[in-house]
Protein backbone atom coordinates (compact mmCIF):
# COMPACT_ATOMS: atom_id res chain seq x y z
CA UNK A 1 0.00 0.00 0.00
CA UNK A 2 1.51 3.30 -0.73
CA UNK A 3 2.23 5.33 1.73
CA UNK A 4 2.82 9.12 2.36
CA UNK A 5 5.69 10.20 4.78
CA UNK A 6 5.21 13.17 7.10
CA UNK A 7 4.90 13.84 10.72
CA UNK A 8 3.84 17.71 11.12
CA UNK A 9 4.68 17.95 14.69
CA UNK A 10 8.83 16.91 13.53
CA UNK A 11 8.05 18.76 9.97
CA UNK A 12 7.48 21.62 12.01
CA UNK A 13 10.76 21.32 13.40
CA UNK A 14 12.54 21.29 10.35
CA UNK A 15 14.05 17.71 10.88
CA UNK A 16 14.85 16.24 7.71
CA UNK A 17 16.82 13.65 7.47
CA UNK A 18 15.82 11.72 4.09
CA UNK A 19 18.91 12.22 1.13
CA UNK A 20 16.56 10.62 -1.35
CA UNK A 21 14.55 12.15 -3.79
CA UNK A 22 10.95 11.08 -3.21
CA UNK A 23 11.38 10.15 0.67
CA UNK A 24 9.78 12.31 3.03
CA UNK A 25 10.80 12.55 6.27
CA UNK A 26 9.45 10.81 9.01
CA UNK A 27 6.04 8.57 9.98
CA UNK A 28 4.01 7.46 7.70
CA UNK A 29 -0.05 7.94 7.27
CA UNK A 30 -1.66 5.84 4.84
CA UNK A 31 -3.06 7.81 1.55
CA UNK A 32 -6.19 6.44 1.86
CA UNK A 33 -7.55 6.73 4.89
CA UNK A 34 -6.32 9.61 6.43
CA UNK A 35 -6.71 12.06 3.12
CA UNK A 36 -10.50 11.88 2.86
CA UNK A 37 -12.40 15.28 3.28
CA UNK A 38 -10.54 18.81 2.53
CA UNK A 39 -9.64 19.50 6.39
CA UNK A 40 -7.27 16.47 6.00
CA UNK A 41 -5.59 17.76 2.79
CA UNK A 42 -5.67 21.02 4.54
CA UNK A 43 -3.43 19.45 7.35
CA UNK A 44 -0.60 18.37 4.27
CA UNK A 45 -1.37 21.85 3.08
CA UNK A 46 -0.57 23.69 6.80
CA UNK A 47 2.68 21.48 6.84
CA UNK A 48 3.64 23.85 3.17
CA UNK A 49 3.21 26.79 5.40
CA UNK A 50 5.37 25.53 8.82
CA UNK A 51 8.62 24.26 6.27
CA UNK A 52 8.28 27.91 4.64
CA UNK A 53 8.32 29.86 7.97
CA UNK A 54 11.74 27.81 8.80
CA UNK A 55 13.32 27.59 5.02
CA UNK A 56 12.50 31.55 5.17
CA UNK A 57 14.60 31.75 8.28
CA UNK A 58 17.94 31.14 10.31
CA UNK A 59 20.42 29.64 8.80
CA UNK A 60 19.02 29.61 5.17
CA UNK A 61 19.82 33.35 5.39
CA UNK A 62 22.79 33.70 7.01
CA UNK A 63 24.88 30.63 6.27
CA UNK A 64 25.82 32.14 2.23
CA UNK A 65 26.17 35.90 3.85
CA UNK A 66 28.76 35.03 6.29
CA UNK A 67 29.94 33.43 3.24
CA UNK A 68 30.55 36.28 1.25
CA UNK A 69 32.38 39.26 2.03
CA UNK A 70 30.27 41.47 4.49
CA UNK A 71 31.62 39.90 7.86
CA UNK A 72 34.41 39.17 9.99
CA UNK A 73 34.20 36.15 12.22
CA UNK A 74 35.78 36.79 15.87
CA UNK A 75 38.49 34.36 17.47
CA UNK A 76 35.50 33.80 20.18
CA UNK A 77 33.02 32.72 17.85
CA UNK A 78 34.05 28.96 18.75
CA UNK A 79 34.00 28.50 14.70
CA UNK A 80 30.40 28.32 14.36
CA UNK A 81 29.88 28.45 10.29
CA UNK A 82 33.62 29.19 10.46
CA UNK A 83 33.80 26.57 7.28
CA UNK A 84 31.63 28.91 5.47
CA UNK A 85 33.08 31.94 6.46
CA UNK A 86 37.01 30.83 6.28
CA UNK A 87 36.24 29.27 2.69
CA UNK A 88 36.21 25.33 3.62
CA UNK A 89 32.99 24.22 2.38
CA UNK A 90 33.40 20.17 1.62
CA UNK A 91 30.80 17.21 0.22
CA UNK A 92 30.57 15.93 3.78
CA UNK A 93 29.39 19.30 5.27
CA UNK A 94 26.36 19.13 7.56
CA UNK A 95 24.92 22.48 6.88
CA UNK A 96 24.97 21.78 3.41
CA UNK A 97 23.56 18.32 3.39
CA UNK A 98 20.79 20.10 5.75
CA UNK A 99 19.58 22.49 3.32
CA UNK A 100 19.78 20.16 0.05
CA UNK A 101 17.72 17.33 2.05
CA UNK A 102 15.30 19.76 3.06
CA UNK A 103 14.62 21.21 0.30
CA UNK A 104 13.91 18.46 -1.18
CA UNK A 105 11.57 16.73 1.65
CA UNK A 106 9.50 20.31 0.87
CA UNK A 107 9.41 19.31 -2.72
CA UNK A 108 7.92 15.77 -1.64
CA UNK A 109 5.26 17.60 0.79
CA UNK A 110 4.62 19.84 -2.41
CA UNK A 111 4.42 17.04 -4.95
CA UNK A 112 1.97 14.97 -2.61
CA UNK A 113 -0.38 17.73 -2.55
CA UNK A 114 -0.67 18.15 -6.07
CA UNK A 115 -1.65 14.63 -6.61
CA UNK A 116 -4.10 14.22 -4.12
CA UNK A 117 -5.65 17.92 -4.93
CA UNK A 118 -5.60 16.67 -8.88
CA UNK A 119 -7.51 13.20 -8.06
CA UNK A 120 -9.69 14.66 -5.44
CA UNK A 121 -11.16 17.76 -7.64
CA UNK A 122 -11.81 14.82 -9.92
CA UNK A 123 -13.90 12.44 -7.93
CA UNK A 124 -17.43 13.39 -7.35
CA UNK A 125 -17.38 12.61 -3.69
CA UNK A 126 -16.52 16.61 -3.02
CA UNK A 127 -18.17 19.73 -3.12
CA UNK A 128 -18.04 22.82 -5.40
CA UNK A 129 -16.54 24.84 -2.54
CA UNK A 130 -14.24 21.63 -1.82
CA UNK A 131 -12.83 21.52 -4.83
CA UNK A 132 -12.48 25.49 -4.99
CA UNK A 133 -9.72 24.61 -1.54
CA UNK A 134 -8.21 21.72 -3.42
CA UNK A 135 -7.42 24.01 -6.44
CA UNK A 136 -5.96 26.57 -3.65
CA UNK A 137 -3.91 24.17 -2.22
CA UNK A 138 -2.37 22.88 -5.41
CA UNK A 139 -1.58 26.29 -6.34
CA UNK A 140 0.05 27.04 -3.19
CA UNK A 141 1.88 23.59 -3.62
CA UNK A 142 3.04 24.97 -7.29
CA UNK A 143 4.74 27.82 -6.03
CA UNK A 144 6.25 26.09 -3.21
CA UNK A 145 8.00 23.87 -5.39
CA UNK A 146 8.97 26.36 -7.55
CA UNK A 147 10.45 28.40 -4.58
CA UNK A 148 12.65 25.35 -2.83
CA UNK A 149 13.71 24.26 -7.06
CA UNK A 150 14.84 27.88 -7.32
CA UNK A 151 16.42 28.04 -4.05
CA UNK A 152 18.23 24.69 -4.66
CA UNK A 153 19.67 25.91 -8.42
CA UNK A 154 20.82 29.44 -7.13
CA UNK A 155 22.87 27.30 -4.05
CA UNK A 156 24.23 24.02 -6.15
CA UNK A 157 23.97 25.31 -9.55
CA UNK A 158 26.00 27.71 -11.53
CA UNK A 159 24.62 30.80 -12.12
CA UNK A 160 22.69 31.41 -15.05
CA UNK A 161 24.16 33.91 -16.54
CA UNK A 162 27.41 32.56 -16.32
CA UNK A 163 27.41 29.02 -17.76
CA UNK A 164 25.68 27.23 -20.43
CA UNK A 165 22.01 26.42 -19.42
CA UNK A 166 21.78 23.62 -21.99
CA UNK A 167 25.05 21.76 -20.96
CA UNK A 168 24.01 18.06 -19.55
CA UNK A 169 23.88 17.61 -15.98
CA UNK A 170 23.85 21.23 -15.27
CA UNK A 171 20.60 21.81 -13.08
CA UNK A 172 18.54 19.50 -10.78
CA UNK A 173 17.15 16.15 -10.55
CA UNK A 174 14.01 17.03 -10.77
CA UNK A 175 10.86 15.23 -9.72
CA UNK A 176 7.16 16.22 -9.95
CA UNK A 177 5.86 13.01 -8.63
CA UNK A 178 5.32 11.80 -5.06
CA UNK A 179 6.62 8.29 -5.26
CA UNK A 180 8.34 7.27 -2.23
CA UNK A 181 10.83 4.48 -3.49
CA UNK A 182 13.72 2.36 -2.73
CA UNK A 183 13.88 1.31 -6.13
CA UNK A 184 17.44 2.98 -7.46
CA UNK A 185 16.44 3.00 -11.53
CA UNK A 186 13.72 5.74 -10.20
CA UNK A 187 16.27 8.44 -8.93
CA UNK A 188 16.71 11.01 -11.17
CA UNK A 189 20.05 12.08 -12.79
CA UNK A 190 20.52 16.10 -12.92
CA UNK A 191 18.49 17.77 -15.59
CA UNK A 192 20.20 20.99 -17.18
CA UNK A 193 19.90 24.56 -15.65
CA UNK A 194 17.56 25.11 -18.55
CA UNK A 195 14.95 22.67 -17.54
CA UNK A 196 15.34 22.93 -14.14
CA UNK A 197 14.01 26.46 -14.72
CA UNK A 198 11.48 25.94 -17.35
CA UNK A 199 10.10 23.35 -14.55
CA UNK A 200 10.35 26.43 -12.01
CA UNK A 201 8.81 28.83 -14.42
CA UNK A 202 5.93 26.25 -15.37
CA UNK A 203 5.06 25.95 -11.97
CA UNK A 204 5.00 29.75 -10.68
CA UNK A 205 2.53 30.00 -13.76
CA UNK A 206 0.32 27.48 -12.73
CA UNK A 207 0.55 28.85 -9.12
CA UNK A 208 -0.30 32.23 -10.13
CA UNK A 209 -3.34 31.05 -12.62
CA UNK A 210 -4.56 29.13 -9.52
CA UNK A 211 -4.26 32.05 -6.74
CA UNK A 212 -5.63 34.33 -9.06
CA UNK A 213 -9.00 31.75 -9.85
CA UNK A 214 -9.26 31.45 -6.03
CA UNK A 215 -8.75 35.29 -5.30
CA UNK A 216 -11.82 35.92 -7.87
CA UNK A 217 -13.81 32.68 -6.69
CA UNK A 218 -15.11 34.94 -3.77
CA UNK A 219 -14.72 32.34 -0.90
CA UNK A 220 -13.35 33.91 2.17
CA UNK A 221 -11.12 32.43 4.51
CA UNK A 222 -11.38 34.35 8.16
CA UNK A 223 -7.91 32.91 9.32
CA UNK A 224 -6.29 34.15 5.96
CA UNK A 225 -8.20 37.35 5.91
CA UNK A 226 -6.89 38.09 9.62
CA UNK A 227 -3.61 37.20 8.41
CA UNK A 228 -3.29 38.01 4.53
CA UNK A 229 0.59 38.89 4.62
CA UNK A 230 1.04 35.22 6.83
CA UNK A 231 -0.34 33.55 2.91
CA UNK A 232 0.63 33.08 -0.69
CA UNK A 233 -0.75 35.40 -3.17
CA UNK A 234 -0.97 36.03 -6.88
CA UNK A 235 1.41 39.14 -5.95
CA UNK A 236 3.57 36.65 -3.87
CA UNK A 237 3.90 34.76 -7.46
CA UNK A 238 4.72 37.65 -9.05
CA UNK A 239 7.39 38.65 -6.53
CA UNK A 240 8.97 35.46 -6.73
CA UNK A 241 8.67 35.40 -11.06
CA UNK A 242 10.52 38.81 -11.34
CA UNK A 243 13.52 37.11 -8.73
CA UNK A 244 14.31 34.06 -11.37
CA UNK A 245 13.55 36.34 -14.28
CA UNK A 246 16.60 38.84 -12.75
CA UNK A 247 18.80 35.76 -11.74
CA UNK A 248 17.98 34.69 -14.98
CA UNK A 249 19.18 37.68 -16.94
CA UNK A 250 15.56 37.98 -18.45
CA UNK A 251 15.21 41.65 -18.08
CA UNK A 252 11.95 41.93 -20.10
CA UNK A 253 9.94 39.58 -17.67
CA UNK A 254 11.54 40.81 -14.69
CA UNK A 255 10.71 44.48 -14.95
CA UNK A 256 7.29 43.12 -15.86
CA UNK A 257 6.96 40.93 -13.27
CA UNK A 258 8.22 43.34 -10.61
CA UNK A 259 6.22 46.50 -11.97
CA UNK A 260 2.90 44.15 -11.74
CA UNK A 261 3.67 44.13 -8.25
CA UNK A 262 4.37 47.83 -7.20
CA UNK A 263 1.38 48.63 -9.52
CA UNK A 264 -1.11 46.18 -8.23
CA UNK A 265 -1.38 48.77 -5.07
CA UNK A 266 -1.58 46.89 -2.51
CA UNK A 267 1.89 47.43 -1.24
CA UNK A 268 3.69 50.69 -0.37
CA UNK A 269 7.25 51.45 0.46
CA UNK A 270 7.75 51.83 4.29
CA UNK A 271 8.61 55.41 4.99
CA UNK A 272 11.56 56.65 6.87
CA UNK A 273 9.80 57.57 9.53
CA UNK A 274 8.18 53.80 10.16
CA UNK A 275 11.50 52.01 8.53
CA UNK A 276 12.45 50.50 12.31
CA UNK A 277 9.87 49.51 12.79
CA UNK A 278 9.82 46.77 10.02
CA UNK A 279 13.12 44.84 11.76
CA UNK A 280 12.11 45.76 15.79
CA UNK A 281 8.22 44.75 15.13
CA UNK A 282 8.53 43.24 11.38
CA UNK A 283 5.15 45.25 10.39
CA UNK A 284 5.23 47.29 7.44
CA UNK A 285 3.24 48.57 4.19
CA UNK A 286 5.85 47.03 2.06
CA UNK A 287 5.79 43.80 3.38
CA UNK A 288 4.42 41.34 0.47
CA UNK A 289 4.90 38.11 2.15
CA UNK A 290 5.68 37.11 6.07
CA UNK A 291 5.30 33.73 6.84
CA UNK A 292 3.80 33.60 10.38
CA UNK A 293 5.29 33.02 13.73
CA UNK A 294 4.02 33.12 17.27
CA UNK A 295 5.43 32.31 20.24
CA UNK A 296 4.22 29.34 20.35
CA UNK A 297 5.29 28.79 16.17
CA UNK A 298 8.80 30.19 16.10
CA UNK A 299 11.42 29.62 12.86
CA UNK A 300 15.25 30.35 13.08
CA UNK A 301 16.86 33.16 14.91
CA UNK A 302 18.38 35.67 11.41
CA UNK A 303 20.34 37.66 14.14
CA UNK A 304 21.62 35.08 16.92
CA UNK A 305 25.52 34.86 14.91
CA UNK A 306 25.22 39.25 15.04
CA UNK A 307 23.53 40.20 18.07
CA UNK A 308 22.88 38.87 22.25
CA UNK A 309 20.42 40.42 24.03
CA UNK A 310 23.45 41.52 27.05
CA UNK A 311 25.40 43.58 23.90
CA UNK A 312 28.35 42.05 24.80
CA UNK A 313 28.78 38.63 22.51
CA UNK A 314 28.81 38.70 18.45
CA UNK A 315 30.06 35.98 16.25
CA UNK A 316 30.19 38.04 13.49
CA UNK A 317 30.30 41.75 12.91
CA UNK A 318 30.00 43.72 10.05
CA UNK A 319 33.07 44.34 7.81
CA UNK A 320 34.45 48.14 7.16
CA UNK A 321 33.23 48.13 3.40
CA UNK A 322 29.69 47.34 5.19
CA UNK A 323 29.71 50.18 7.55
CA UNK A 324 31.28 52.63 4.50
CA UNK A 325 28.55 51.06 2.42
CA UNK A 326 25.64 52.24 5.31
CA UNK A 327 27.59 55.70 5.64
CA UNK A 328 27.64 56.87 2.70
CA UNK A 329 24.55 59.08 2.39
CA UNK A 330 23.90 61.34 5.69
CA UNK A 331 20.49 60.59 6.86
CA UNK A 332 20.14 56.74 5.55
CA UNK A 333 18.04 55.77 7.83
CA UNK A 334 19.11 51.65 7.43
CA UNK A 335 22.84 52.69 9.06
CA UNK A 336 21.08 53.45 12.38
CA UNK A 337 18.59 50.53 12.33
CA UNK A 338 21.63 48.11 11.11
CA UNK A 339 24.17 49.31 13.17
CA UNK A 340 24.47 49.36 17.20
CA UNK A 341 27.52 50.12 18.84
CA UNK A 342 28.56 47.42 21.69
CA UNK A 343 30.67 49.33 24.27
CA UNK A 344 31.48 46.14 26.44
CA UNK A 345 32.28 43.18 23.64
CA UNK A 346 33.65 40.89 25.62
CA UNK A 347 36.71 38.88 23.39
CA UNK A 348 38.59 35.95 25.18
CA UNK A 349 38.65 38.68 28.73
CA UNK A 350 39.32 41.85 26.76
CA UNK A 351 36.53 44.20 26.30
CA UNK A 352 36.19 46.41 23.25
CA UNK A 353 34.05 48.84 21.35
CA UNK A 354 32.64 47.51 18.24
CA UNK A 355 29.79 47.85 15.40
CA UNK A 356 27.00 44.79 15.41
CA UNK A 357 24.58 44.23 12.64
CA UNK A 358 21.56 44.56 14.39
CA UNK A 359 19.00 44.29 11.59
CA UNK A 360 16.85 41.41 13.62
CA UNK A 361 17.29 42.64 17.07
CA UNK A 362 14.10 40.19 18.48
CA UNK A 363 10.74 41.51 18.39
CA UNK A 364 9.22 41.29 21.71
CA UNK A 365 5.76 39.86 20.74
CA UNK A 366 8.06 36.47 19.66
CA UNK A 367 9.70 36.18 23.25
CA UNK A 368 8.65 32.55 24.83
CA UNK A 369 9.83 34.09 28.57
CA UNK A 370 11.50 37.12 30.00
CA UNK A 371 14.88 37.16 28.04
CA UNK A 372 15.46 38.38 24.34
CA UNK A 373 15.59 35.20 22.50
CA UNK A 374 16.16 37.70 19.03
CA UNK A 375 13.62 36.25 16.57
CA UNK A 376 12.02 38.36 14.10
CA UNK A 377 9.43 37.15 11.29
CA UNK A 378 11.33 36.97 7.89
CA UNK A 379 10.18 38.92 5.02
CA UNK A 380 11.02 36.99 1.57
CA UNK A 381 9.72 39.21 -0.17
CA UNK A 382 9.36 43.18 -0.49
CA UNK A 383 8.73 45.43 -2.09
CA UNK A 384 11.78 47.29 -1.90
CA UNK A 385 13.02 44.49 -4.01
CA UNK A 386 10.39 45.26 -6.67
CA UNK A 387 11.78 48.20 -7.16
CA UNK A 388 15.51 47.53 -6.84
CA UNK A 389 14.15 44.64 -9.71
CA UNK A 390 12.60 47.12 -11.86
CA UNK A 391 15.53 49.62 -11.91
CA UNK A 392 18.14 47.30 -12.74
CA UNK A 393 16.16 45.49 -15.48
CA UNK A 394 15.03 48.72 -17.15
CA UNK A 395 18.60 50.05 -16.64
CA UNK A 396 20.20 47.06 -18.51
CA UNK A 397 17.65 47.24 -21.33
CA UNK A 398 19.04 51.15 -21.57
CA UNK A 399 15.42 52.85 -20.23
CA UNK A 400 17.22 55.13 -18.17
CA UNK A 401 14.56 57.70 -16.76
CA UNK A 402 12.82 54.39 -15.72
CA UNK A 403 15.80 52.60 -14.10
CA UNK A 404 16.75 56.05 -12.50
CA UNK A 405 12.62 56.82 -11.79
CA UNK A 406 12.57 53.56 -9.13
CA UNK A 407 15.73 53.77 -7.80
CA UNK A 408 15.44 57.27 -6.99
CA UNK A 409 11.93 56.49 -5.47
CA UNK A 410 13.12 53.74 -3.42
CA UNK A 411 16.16 55.95 -2.24
CA UNK A 412 13.55 58.78 -1.02
CA UNK A 413 11.96 56.39 1.67
CA UNK A 414 15.09 55.16 2.99
CA UNK A 415 17.58 58.50 3.05
CA UNK A 416 16.34 61.59 5.02
CA UNK A 417 16.01 64.46 2.36
CA UNK A 418 17.27 62.62 -0.36
CA UNK A 419 18.09 65.16 -3.73
CA UNK A 420 16.73 62.78 -6.60
CA UNK A 421 20.03 62.21 -8.67
CA UNK A 422 20.20 60.89 -12.80
CA UNK A 423 22.62 58.26 -12.94
CA UNK A 424 24.34 57.71 -16.61
CA UNK A 425 24.60 54.78 -18.22
CA UNK A 426 28.04 54.13 -17.17
CA UNK A 427 27.20 54.07 -13.20
CA UNK A 428 23.76 53.52 -12.58
CA UNK A 429 24.49 49.59 -12.66
CA UNK A 430 26.92 50.22 -10.12
CA UNK A 431 24.73 52.32 -8.07
CA UNK A 432 21.84 50.10 -8.04
CA UNK A 433 24.22 47.04 -7.06
CA UNK A 434 24.95 49.06 -4.16
CA UNK A 435 21.90 49.91 -3.46
CA UNK A 436 20.79 46.02 -3.29
CA UNK A 437 23.64 45.42 -0.68
CA UNK A 438 22.57 47.91 1.35
CA UNK A 439 19.05 47.13 1.57
CA UNK A 440 19.60 43.01 1.66
CA UNK A 441 22.44 42.87 3.99
CA UNK A 442 21.83 39.74 5.85
CA UNK A 443 18.49 38.70 4.05
CA UNK A 444 20.39 36.06 1.80
CA UNK A 445 20.87 37.03 -1.28
CA UNK A 446 24.37 38.64 -1.49
CA UNK A 447 26.05 35.34 -2.69
CA UNK A 448 23.05 35.28 -5.70
CA UNK A 449 24.28 38.54 -6.57
CA UNK A 450 27.94 37.94 -6.63
CA UNK A 451 27.36 35.20 -8.85
CA UNK A 452 24.78 36.27 -11.70
CA UNK A 453 27.45 39.71 -11.43
CA UNK A 454 29.94 37.31 -12.91
CA UNK A 455 32.32 38.94 -9.85
CA UNK A 456 34.31 37.53 -6.73
CA UNK A 457 35.14 39.95 -3.77
CA UNK A 458 37.84 40.37 -1.00
CA UNK A 459 37.26 41.24 1.97
CA UNK A 460 38.54 44.41 3.64
CA UNK A 461 41.03 43.04 6.32
CA UNK A 462 41.46 46.02 8.35
CA UNK A 463 38.77 47.71 10.88
CA UNK A 464 39.53 51.43 9.67
CA UNK A 465 36.80 52.42 11.79
CA UNK A 466 38.71 50.87 15.10
CA UNK A 467 42.00 48.81 14.57
CA UNK A 468 42.23 47.33 17.89
CA UNK A 469 39.41 45.14 15.99
CA UNK A 470 41.69 43.79 13.41
CA UNK A 471 43.46 41.15 16.50
CA UNK A 472 40.68 39.68 17.01
CA UNK A 473 39.24 38.71 13.42
CA UNK A 474 39.91 35.40 12.73
CA UNK A 475 43.11 35.02 10.55
CA UNK A 476 41.84 32.62 8.03
CA UNK A 477 38.77 34.77 6.55
CA UNK A 478 40.11 38.03 7.88
CA UNK A 479 40.98 39.09 4.21
CA UNK A 480 39.18 36.26 2.11
CA UNK A 481 39.12 36.21 -1.48
CA UNK A 482 36.89 34.63 -3.81
CA UNK A 483 37.61 34.95 -7.60
CA UNK A 484 35.17 35.52 -10.23
CA UNK A 485 33.52 31.87 -10.97
CA UNK A 486 35.40 30.71 -7.99
CA UNK A 487 34.19 26.64 -7.59
CA UNK A 488 32.66 27.80 -3.90
CA UNK A 489 30.26 30.31 -5.08
CA UNK A 490 28.42 27.31 -5.77
CA UNK A 491 27.82 24.39 -3.22
CA UNK A 492 28.18 20.51 -3.64
CA UNK A 493 25.85 18.08 -4.01
CA UNK A 494 26.08 16.32 -0.61
CA UNK A 495 28.41 13.26 -0.58
CA UNK A 496 25.08 11.17 1.33
CA UNK A 497 22.95 12.25 -1.76
CA UNK A 498 25.91 11.37 -4.48
CA UNK A 499 26.40 7.94 -2.46
CA UNK A 500 22.25 7.56 -2.29
CA UNK A 501 21.53 8.20 -6.17
CA UNK A 502 24.02 6.24 -8.30
CA UNK A 503 22.29 8.45 -11.37
CA UNK A 504 24.16 10.90 -10.33
CA UNK A 505 27.79 9.67 -10.60
CA UNK A 506 29.67 12.31 -12.88
CA UNK A 507 27.85 14.59 -11.97
CA UNK A 508 29.18 16.58 -8.43
CA UNK A 509 29.62 20.47 -9.30
CA UNK A 510 33.35 21.53 -10.80
CA UNK A 511 35.68 21.88 -7.95
CA UNK A 512 34.75 19.37 -5.45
Amino acid sequence: MKKIYFSLMLLCAMAFTSCSMDKAPYGSLDDNTAIEKEKDLRQFRNALYTNLRAVTSGSWLYMSDIQMDEFHGLISNGNRLGQFSNGVITITDGDVSSKWSGSYSMIATANAIIERAANMQASDAFSDKDKIAFAHYDAEAHFVRAYMYFWLADHFCQSYTQCDPTKAASGLPLTTVYKPTGNLNDYPSRSTLAETFALIEEDMQKAYDGLVAYEKSGVKNAKEEAQPLAYIHSQTVQALQARVALVKGDWANASKYAKAVINSGKYKLTTIDDYAKLWTKDEGTEIIFRPLMTAQELGGSNGEYYVSESETKADYIPTTSVLDLLWTHEGDVRADVFLKQYDNLQVEGNSYEAMAFNKFPGNSDLRTGSNNNLMNMSKPFRLSEMYLIAAEAEARQNNLEEANKYLNILRSNRIVDYVTENFSAKNILSEIEEEREREFIGEGMRMSDIRRYGKGFERKANHDENETLNDIIVKQGRAMKYEAGDYRLTWPIPKAEMDANPHLAGQQNPGY
